[in-house]
């Protein structure tokens, strides 16, 4: 059975930083893109980064500049690296693959930043 596994959340000061990984395993082939959404309390469910199969990326513009994503083929695992995180980062960050004509979720990570 295909499925995500997130790991990397936690506490951490303004200014710091953090790197989430999303491991993808199971019966996932021919991946499109893989992605980091995050959800804040009160808030929306927002796209964060996404990488596609061609090694394009997209980032939302309040992290341009700080986050990184990036993806490691050989184990379809997808990383986000965090600099100089801020309070308002706070939030559930979930990860998203679109393979074929299916998305799987991940459970989510929480991503504590305190000022």
């Amino acid at each position: 059975q295909a499925q995500l596994v997130e790991s990397g959340g936690g506490l951490v000061q303004a200014g710091g930083s953090l790197t989430l990984s999303c491991a993808a395993s199971g019966s996932i082939f021919g991946i499109n893109a893989m992605t980091w959404y995050r959800q804040a309390p009160g808030k929306q469910r927002e796209l964060v980064a996404t990488i596609r199969s061609d090694g394009s990326t997209n980032y939302a513009d309040s992290v341009k500049g700080r986050f990184t994503i990036s993806r490691a083929n050989v184990r379809n695992t997808v990383y986000l690296q965090m600099n100089s995180l801020k309070p308002e980062d706070t939030a559930v960050y979930y990860c998203n693959v679109a393979y074929g004509r299916q998305m799987l979720w991940g459970q989510g990570t929480q991503v504590t930043v305190s000022s």
